[in-house]
């Protein structure tokens, strides 16, 4: 008897997938053969008719600040087909806060954006560590995206918190990727400005990269979906932080 379908496709667990960065990520993968789950926070109509959209996809709604609920979007992700082979860790938030301005820049600050740009990652890695090891016996390494920041590399960024935050997990992914090599590729992905919803309003910032970037254009979530399936496929790449910033880091 033949495998169905289902069965057969490959698994990609996608965090923050609703929108932007994420949702262009997740939609590029289901183009490439994967079945999809959608994750968010909150936006639970969004990813329920992403899911639809793409077909063979679900959604689960988990807190990433919550590690029960990190626990959960990996039980029920690995449950859902019984494998996991590419998880890209694309959640993340951030706060605003010039870098001059330091009392703002809040214990509590502090606190709310290691728990979700590193705890988070590293947790949900942690619990996925036992099916992504098992997809690897099929002959192909299981593979980790993390989406970073350019701002983790220089020192750049809506503040001080969120940049170091993501210098964390750039070094989280290089310290994995030795640990969890040959069975599991771990890399990460660091933009600087991406064209979204979200920074439409940021225009001292596109001015900058309409200026100085040697691409005189920030990105495009579709531009950071491409580097995802590239590195997806990329079978012997392991601990690498591929800057994608329009060439701004060279000036």
């Amino acid at each position: 008897m033949h495998q169905s379908l289902k069965n057969v496709l490959p698994v990609a667990l996608v965090t923050g997938s609703t929108s932007g960065i994420g949702a262009a990520i997740a939609r590029r993968l289901s183009k490439n053969g994967y079945a999809l789950v959608i994750h968010s926070h909150n936006s639970v109509e969004t990813g329920l008719a992403l899911a639809a959209e793409l077909g063979n996809a679900i959604y689960i709604q988990a807190d990433l600040s919550n590690d029960k609920e990190r626990i959960k979007l990996i039980h029920e992700t690995v449950s859902w087909k019984g494998q996991l082979d590419v998880l890209i860790n694309n959640a993340g938030i951030n706060r605003i806060i010039p870098h001059d301005d330091l009392i703002p820049a809040s214990p509590d600050i502090w606190h709310e954006l290691h728990e979700v740009n590193v705890i988070a990652p590293f947790r949900l890695i942690a619990e996925a560590e036992v099916a992504l090891r098992k997809s690897a016996q099929n002959g192909r390494a299981a593979c980790i995206i993390n989406i970073s920041s350019h701002a983790g590399l220089r020192p750049k960024g809506a503040s001080i918190p969120y940049a170091t935050s993501k210098a964390a997990l750039n070094h989280m992914t290089r310290l994995l990727a030795l640990s969890l090599a040959p069975d599991i590729r771990v890399n990460a992905i660091a933009p600087g400005l991406v064209d979204t919803p979200l920074t439409k309003n940021w225009t001292s910032a596109h001015e900058l990269w309409n200026k100085r970037s040697p691409m005189r254009k920030a990105a495009k979530p579709n531009d950071i979906a491409h580097l995802v399936a590239m590195l997806v496929t990329s079978d012997y790449l392991a601990g690498e932080i591929l800057i994608a910033d329009g060439g701004l880091n060279l000036t």
